[in-house]
């Protein structure tokens, strides 16, 4: 008979539905907002207190600003110390690639699925071939020429967008 780990379960049901863990990622997202003000909420207004901001819209940049450095840092602590500069590489890469959608106006995840779903199944002995065939094809297309993003491939545009914010190593 094995044993149970007392802690099992501690952070959650490891056997939950898809579902659940959604609810559980996003649908919490409002608790923890509540949790985060009350953690923050009166040393951010004494800090913005203190700084000499010439109006109203300097004091909302200035909330933002200070919410999501302290947001960040959070996250970046949360992390294994080794394990952290991944994470945050991760998460300026995923930043780079809103940024890129936003200034184009597209969603490169999707057009590169567009592009995926063009890989001719019937073309392919098995499914072994088929799925190595669109792994390389979702490689590639990172470095190809779109139309959307003026000709640039997207791996260039999602550079610039790093380079632009000083979010490369």
């Amino acid at each position: 008979m094995t044993e149970q780990d007392p802690n099992a379960g501690l952070f959650g049901d490891e056997d939950a539905s898809e579902n659940e863990v959604i609810e559980y990622v996003f649908g919490k997202n409002p608790n923890r907002v509540s949790a985060i003000t009350d953690l923050w909420y009166e040393e951010m207004m004494k800090t913005l207190k203190d700084m000499e901001l010439p109006d109203e819209e300097a004091k909302l940049r200035a909330v933002f600003k200070l919410t999501a450095s302290g947001l960040l840092d959070m996250i970046a602590d949360s992390q294994d110390p080794e394990a952290a500069p991944d994470v945050m590489s991760d998460f300026d890469m995923f930043l780079a690639v809103a940024l890129t959608n936003k200034k184009y106006n597209i969603n490169l995840f999707a057009e590169q699925q567009k592009a995926l779903e063009t890989v001719d199944r019937s073309k392919f002995a098995n499914d072994e071939e088929y799925a190595e065939a669109v792994s390389r094809a979702e490689d590639i297309w990172w470095e190809i020429a779109q139309p959307l993003l003026d000709q640039r491939n997207p791996n260039d545009a999602i550079r610039e967008t790093l380079n632009k914010y000083g979010l490369t190593l």
